[in-house]
């Protein structure tokens, strides 16, 4: 089967490796202010811009490719069983890595452990997307409520931990990365209306110049595909090359 549907969708896969050059890049300049090196002003301007950007591009593929996935299965290899075992188990690895940074940034990390990050939150949302991929038009509703609920959690503060993944913290509340379901769940429910839509039946519902043999494509194009690895080993990367070229102290990472 399969005919003239594509193998995958390469355009998906450049943007995402457009994201995560756009993380790297400010998971670099949050190390050097981190770090005590450089003052870039990661909280504001330019840089949060970046930061904010590269990281609501990411969720958004999430849920696009969330959809490609499951349509891929069902008009391209005639899959009609349940696949929610599929994208349960792919929730997990993802979340459990979530849990390693966890684990790190809690030994390593004086302040700032994170607890529920960006890979934990797309562990989840991968696991409760997936009663929203066979519908066309309802996530983008259920998106709107979700970021309109996101101004109330804003603020919302609590004396316990346990409502951290939905938005809801507890008062004094510190962290470095931070995805809570509201209001980013949005982003994911807008992603899968929109592969719904312009991918419907695993098939461009637009037209494209095909230029993914460009180099600077090819390029983008391998970085998304192999983004969670990136984002995995990027940090010790970084820290690890401005300790041996002397700009940073292990101190400051709490070694």
């Amino acid at each position: 089967m399969g005919g003239d549907y594509e193998k995958r969708f390469w355009e998906v896969d450049v943007f995402r490796g457009l994201a995560i050059i756009f993380m790297v890049i400010y998971h670099v300049f949050f190390d050097l202010e981190y770090m005590g090196i450089y003052e870039s002003g990661v909280r504001s301007g330019l840089m949060l811009f970046i930061g904010r950007s590269s990281a609501i591009t990411f969720i958004f593929l999430v849920g696009l490719s969330l959809t490609l996935s499951y349509s891929r299965a069902r008009h391209v290899y005639g899959n009609e069983k349940n696949l929610f075992p599929k994208y349960l188990k792919r929730g997990i690895v993802i979340f459990s890595w979530g849990l390693v940074i966890t684990l790190v940034t809690g030994l390593f990390l004086e302040r700032g452990m994170i607890v529920f990050g960006i890979l934990h939150f797309i562990g989840v949302s991968i696991i409760i997307a997936y009663p929203f991929l066979k519908y066309r038009f309802a996530p983008v509703f259920a998106a709107f409520v979700i970021l309109m609920m996101g101004f109330l959690t804003h603020a919302a503060y609590v004396d316990f931990p346990w409502l951290l993944w939905i938005g809801i913290k507890p008062v004094g509340f510190y962290t470095f990365d931070y995805f809570p379901l509201i209001p980013w769940f949005g982003f994911v429910l807008l992603g899968v209306f929109t592969g719904n839509n312009l991918y419907l039946g695993y098939r461009r519902q637009f037209k494209i110049r095909n230029i993914e043999n460009d180099p600077l494509i090819r390029v983008l194009d391998y970085l998304g595909r192999k983004s969670l690895f990136i984002y995995i080993i990027h940090q010790p990367i970084i820290i690890g090359l401005l300790v041996a070229f002397g700009y940073a102290d292990l101190n400051y990472v709490g070694f």
